[in-house]
């Protein structure tokens, strides 16, 4: 059924109120339990006043979309496999900024434990999509009408893709808005997409309340932010990109769309790559978006230059799909 604009409108709108309304709320009891970030000493030394702020805001969206994915829609399994998702790698974020701040364990999950959990809910979901979808195999190539077949090799490459797709998401959260305002236009291409090409009414649904928990969260998030979101918001959105493209059956889109996603995993990759070979760096710093403070553009600027990229590729995405 193809869902109206007026109907993911509401959607969007319950969403962004339910954040707006528990913000407020939720902010003072994170302060008052004492669950500041910690900013990194060898990051911009311009973040270093930002010590003390409260973090794991990431469940205020969570909830948000929670409620509304459950309201909004009738239960289905799309919908049950995409909540699982997005609250599954929410939750897996969540344990890690829990160790750090709570228990003071600088590295908060071990990368095995980390790992293991992202490896259990990637498994799942694609196996999931290529037991239920008929066409799941056959992801589209943006801009044809080709498609490429895995056959038998979806589930472990589609599990490894899923697991990339998660950390870069959890890679652009560095600077205020940044990955809350990317994602608001990645989730609402989707729900463009979903709710008109693809004509999955539960990703539509939830890319939906995704833009309307990134919007409200963006007013507490936006630079000077009074809230981060933690790798429990950073992890929850990822989680809520992979179940929009994974669902729709067109994650060959995400490179494009996801374009800033993309540059910054592959920066840190190839200053990581670069340092251990050459003893060189390729950055002044990775994720590019420090690179770019290091250049001496200011936070904003870049966060804004960000989302600008991010909005004309949702545009070339759309020409692709549509």
């Amino acid at each position: 059924m193809m869902l109206g604009i007026t109907e993911l409108t509401y959607t969007a709108l319950i969403s962004f109120l339910i954040v707006v309304i528990l913000g407020p709320i939720f902010i003072p009891m994170l302060t008052k339990f004492k669950f500041g970030q910690t900013v990194r000493d060898d990051g911009p030394k311009t973040h270093l006043a930002k010590n003390g702020t409260p973090t794991m805001g990431g469940i205020l969206m969570m909830v948000a979309i929670l409620i509304t994915g459950l309201t909004r829609s009738k239960i289905s399994n799309d919908m049950v496999v995409g909540l699982i998702s997005i609250v599954g790698f929410g939750l897996v974020g969540f344990l890690d900024d829990f160790i750090i701040i709570k228990m003071r364990r600088s590295l908060g999950l071990k990368p095995w434990q980390k790992i293991v959990l992202q490896f259990a809910l990637a498994i799942y979901i694609s196996y999931y999509q290529y037991t239920t979808s008929p066409s799941a195999t056959q992801l589209m190539i943006p801009f044809t009408d080709a498609v490429i077949n895995l056959g038998v090799l979806y589930i472990p490459i589609m599990t490894f893709i899923i697991i990339g797709i998660v950390n870069a998401v959890n890679l652009t959260d560095g600077l205020d808005g940044l990955a809350s305002g990317v994602t608001l236009i990645v989730a609402t291409f989707f729900m463009l997409f979903a709710g008109t090409v693809a004509i999955n009414t539960d990703v539509a649904v939830l890319a939906a309340a995704t833009v309307g928990a990134c919007l409200g969260f963006l007013g507490f998030n936006s630079y000077p932010a009074k809230i981060f979101m933690g790798d429990t918001g950073s992890m929850a959105l990822g989680g809520a990109v992979v179940a929009f493209s994974v669902l729709t059956n067109s994650i060959l889109i995400i490179p494009l769309v996801g374009g800033i996603y993309f540059a910054e995993a592959i920066s840190v990759i190839l200053q990581v790559a670069s340092f251990k070979i050459r003893k060189k760096r390729i950055f002044k710093m990775a994720p590019i978006h420090h690179h770019f403070e290091q250049c001496g553009w200011p936070e904003t600027r870049v966060v804004f230059v960000f989302w600008i990229i991010t909005v004309v590729l949702a545009w070339i995405s759309i020409i692709a799909v549509f």
